[in-house]
């Protein structure tokens, strides 16, 4: 099967950021599909016009867009109006049985429609975050005449798609809300790297040695994107409050987005940088397992809207793949899997000193620890390993492929 599969921000092992379409798209190569990613280059000044890289036996197709989290909301508009409209005539050019889009930005869903029409082939569409219902909803998207556009454009690609992917159950409900037979969609969450976790022990180990301010110190860890709608400044206030009633825990931020100055300068104010907290940049995606076999416990935020309790964030699936307990400030359905399974900690609704003392007395509570620390592990390996979760996806593909053959 030839698979053409558009994603704006696919990512490789050696860079920083979710790698779930290289994982996914390297097991269909595996299992003998041809892959071709549409996606972009986000740095123009090492190349001007498209080039085509392998990896690992994915066709990677590259169009040089600039693009950084300190973007701002005008600027991210455009990178994604430039990559649909080139993306469009690479997608019709490559011929395929299946075309599978990946969103966010929505906007995927232009190339793949326009492909899926020009070489009569079926299209699959995932949906990685409800758009536009989130920049809506968080203010990213006002325009009046943008927003009917863009819920258009949602339903079309909705319409037009063989099947949907959604990455958790709300999601899905979301896309059900909008008219679309619940047959039609399928969840299939974000996913663990389960044996890329399996020895980095001494990785963890040589990341604690090479920091003389962490040492043998209980470490929380956040690796992600420090943007707006992730809430990093709670995890600040939760810092200083931590520095007051568990001098010796750590909190380490990994990362880099439009928020790190005001991040750092709201750690500077409360005397937490460079003391208990501390901030390093991104790293490669082949680097966080280490740095996750460092961590006793992981983390991920985000602002606290209905909108997001549907997220299915990768830091979190990361960290259950690493046996770490998780903690997360949010309501939805992985609130709901960390308190039924005791793999790590809710703290929504909670003061920054309320989840600072819960932090704090799980981090010094070994037999929680342990505990919490099987229950992430059986999670990772029972209900989330990325190979079974790939296979599901290669069934959806394979369903498209087949239905499209039969009706010609």
């Amino acid at each position: 099967m030839r698979i053409v599969y558009i994603h704006q921000y696919f990512n490789t092992l050696e860079m920083a950021g979710g790698t779930r379409s290289f994982e996914m798209a390297r097991r269909l190569v595996a299992r003998g599909h041809e892959v071709h990613v549409i996606t972009s280059w986000r740095d123009p000044a090492e190349a001007t016009d498209w080039f085509v890289t392998r990896e690992e036996g994915i066709e990677v197709h590259w169009l040089p867009v600039t693009y950084s989290n300190h973007m701002g909301n005008r600027d991210r508009i455009k990178a994604f109006i430039r990559f649909a409209s080139k993306a469009s005539s690479r997608a019709m050019s490559i011929p395929s049985d299946v075309i599978f889009a990946t969103s966010t930005p929505l906007t995927v869903a232009i190339p793949a429609i326009a492909a899926s029409i020009r070489r009569r082939t079926p299209m699959v569409f995932e949906v990685r975050d409800l758009w536009p219902t989130l920049p809506i909803a968080i203010g990213a998207l006002r325009n009046p005449l943008l927003k009917i556009a863009a819920r258009l454009l949602e339903k079309t690609a909705y319409t037009r798609a063989a099947a949907v992917v959604a990455l958790s159950p709300g999601m899905k409900d979301g896309v059900v809300q909008r008219n679309i037979s619940p047959e039609k969609v399928v969840v299939i969450p974000n996913s663990c790297d389960n044996d890329d976790h399996a020895n980095s022990e001494a990785g963890g180990l040589a990341f604690r040695a090479d920091r003389p301010w962490l040492a043998h110190r209980p470490l929380l860890v956040y690796c992600g994107t420090f943007g707006k709608i992730n809430g990093i400044h709670t995890l600040v206030e939760i810092a200083a409050e931590l520095l007051r009633i568990s001098p010796e825990t750590r909190v380490l931020l990994v990362g880099a987005g439009q928020e790190e100055t005001n991040l750092r300068t709201r750690a500077r104010a409360n005397g937490t940088l460079d003391r208990n907290l501390f901030i390093e940049p991104s790293i490669p995606k082949r680097d966080v397992p280490a740095l996750l076999a460092a961590s006793t416990m992981a983390c991920s935020f985000f602002v606290d809207l209905p909108e997001m309790r549907a997220n299915s964030a990768n830091k979190f699936f990361d960290g259950l793949a690493a046996s770490r307990p998780m903690v997360i400030n949010h309501g939805g359905w992985m609130a709901d899997l960390l308190s039924t399974t005791g793999a790590g900690l809710v703290v929504w609704q909670l003061s920054p000193r309320e989840a600072a003392r819960k932090i704090a007395a799980a981090l010094h509570d070994a037999e929680w620890l342990a505990n919490a620390r099987q229950a992430a592990k059986r999670l990772a390996t029972k209900d989330f390993d990325r190979d079974r979760l790939a296979g599901d996806l290669e069934q959806v593909l394979i369903a498209a492929a087949g239905n499209n053959r039969s009706a010609a």
